[in-house]
C-alpha cells in the first residue's frame, strides 16, 4: 500500500525546515554538554532555537533569516561550553535552502554574515588552525550553495522548455486541425457544389420541355450527376476514415482515388449535358503529361476548374465557356473565362471562390478572379508542382 505525502512548498516547507532542525540542535545539545562534561548552556539553547526559528522566514524574509541564522551559530560557539558542531546546520540549512530558491545574494549574504562574525570573534580570541577550518567549512557550504542553486535552475529550464515543446505541440496539432477542417469542408463544397448545380439546372430544363425526349434526356443528365455525386461522397467519406494506407478498419474498403487532370474531359462533359458551351484546351499538359503531375497539384486543378465551372452555371448567366490548362514547366496554369454577366460570388465572401484560392495557396500558388473588361467572367490560377503524394 502506497502512501502519498503532501508536497510541501513556500512557507510551510520553511517551517518544516524549522521545526526539523530546531528539534534535531535542540535534541543534540544535551548530548554534546554530557560528552564534554558541562552543563547545558540556556543561552546556547535560546541562540539555536531563534537560529531555528527564523528558517521559517527564508520565502517571505529571505535577508532576515540570511543574517539571524548565521549569527546564530556564531554567537552559539562563543557562548556554549559544549561546542557541538551540530549547530553548522543552521548555515547549511539556510544556504542550501536560499539557493534552492534561487536567491544567490542570499546565499552570499549568509556566509559573508558568518565570515564577518568569526572573524570578529577571532579578533577577540586568535586560533589559527580553528580560523582556517573555519573559513574551509565555509567555503565547502557556499560551495554546496551554489550546485544547489545550478541543479535547480537546470531543472527549472528544463521544466519551461518541456512545457514551452507542450504549448508547440498543441499549437501543432489545433493548427492541423482547422487545416484538415478546411480540408475537408473544400472537398465537401467542391464535391457537392457542382453536381448539385448542374441537377438543379436540368430540373429546371426539364420542368420548362414539353418534348418528352428533351425531358428524358434532362432526367438522364440529372441521373448522372447524382451517381457522380454519390460516388466523390463516398471518396471523400471513405478517405475520412482511413486511418492510414495500409489500414480502413474492419470491413472498410479502400477509398477511390481522388480526381485527376485525366478527368477534366468526363468534368466538362457532364456541364455541357446541362446546356453550357464548354471548349477545354489541354495542349499545354503534352510535353510533360497528367501522369506526371504530382496528386497535390492534379487535385487542386481539377478542383479549381470544377468550381469555376460551378460557378458559372449558377450565377454568369452564360453560355460558352474557354477552360485552359497548361503546363509551364515549373506549375500548371488555370484559365477559365465566359461570356457571361460577369456577376460571380464576391471574391471576399463566396465559399466557392475563397476555396479556390485557398487550394492555390496551399500549394504555393496564386488565384485571382473577376470580371473581365470586354464582358464575362474570368478566373486565373498557378499552382506549382509540389512533391507526390505518397
Amino acid at each position: 500500500m502506497r502512501i502519498h505525502l503532501p508536497r510541501l512548498e513556500g512557507w510551510r516547507l520553511d517551517a518544516a525546515l524549522a521545526l526539523f532542525t530546531g528539534a534535531v540542535l535542540l535534541a543534540s545539545e544535551p548530548l554534546f554538554a554530557a560528552e564534554r562534561g558541562v552543563a547545558v548552556s540556556a543561552p546556547a539553547l535560546v541562540l539555536l532555537a531563534v537560529g531555528a526559528a527564523s528558517l521559517a522566514a527564508v520565502s517571505r524574509l529571505p535577508y532576515l533569516a540570511a543574517t539571524v541564522a548565521p549569527a546564530a551559530m556564531v554567537l552559539y560557539y562563543m557562548v556554549s561550553a559544549s561546542d557541538g558542531w551540530m549547530a553548522w546546520m543552521l548555515l547549511l540549512v539556510t544556504v542550501v535552502r536560499l539557493a534552492a530558491v534561487g536567491n544567490r545574494a542570499g546565499v552570499a549574504t549568509a556566509v559573508l554574515v558568518a565570515l564577518g562574525a568569526v572573524l570578529i570573534g577571532e579578533g577577540l580570541s586568535f586560533d589559527l588552525w580553528r580560523a582556517l577550518a573555519v573559513i574551509a567549512w565555509l567555503i565547502v557550504i557556499f560551495a554546496v550553495g551554489e550546485s544547489v542553486r545550478n541543479r535547480n535552475a537546470y531543472l527549472r529550464e528544463v521544466e519551461e522548455r518541456a512545457a514551452e515543446a507542450e504549448r508547440g505541440r498543441e499549437e501543432e496539432a489545433r493548427r492541423r486541425a482547422t487545416e484538415e477542417r478546411l480540408r475537408i469542408a473544400r472537398e465537401l463544397h467542391d464535391v457537392v457544389a457542382h453536381n448539385i448545380s448542374l441537377i438543379n439546372v436540368q430540373a429546371g430544363a426539364a420542368a420548362h420541355r414539353r418534348d418528352p425526349e428533351e425531358a428524358f434526356r434532362a432526367l438522364e443528365a440529372i441521373r448522372g450527376a447524382s451517381k457522380e455525386t454519390l460516388r466523390e461522397l463516398r471518396a471523400t467519406l471513405g478517405a475520412l476514415r482511413q486511418v492510414d494506407e495500409e489500414h480502413t478498419g474492419p470491413g472498410g474498403a479502400p477509398a477511390a482515388p481522388a480526381p485527376t487532370l485525366d478527368r477534366l474531359p468526363e468534368l466538362v462533359g457532364h456541364t455541357r449535358a446541362s446546356g453550357l458551351d464548354v471548349e477545354l484546351d489541354t495542349a499545354g499538359l503534352a510535353a510533360r503529361g497528367t501522369a506526371d503531375v504530382p496528386a497535390p497539384t492534379a487535385l487542386a486543378v481539377y478542383r479549381i476548374v470544377q468550381e469555376a465551372l460551378t460557378n458559372t452555371l449558377r450565377h454568369s448567366g452564360a453560355q460558352k465557356v474557354r477552360v485552359r490548362v497548361s503546363d509551364d514547366g515549373d506549375a500548371l496554369e488555370v484559365e477559365v473565362d465566359d461570356d457571361g454577366s460577369g456577376g460571380g460570388e464576391d471574391p471576399h465572401e463566396g465559399n466557392g471562390l475563397r476555396g479556390m484560392r485557398e487550394r492555390a495557396a496551399a500549394l504555393g500558388g496564386s488565384f485571382t478572379a473577376g470580371p473581365r473588361p470586354g464582358g464575362g467572367f474570368a478566373v486565373r490560377a498557378r499552382v506549382p508542382h509540389g512533391p507526390a503524394a505518397p
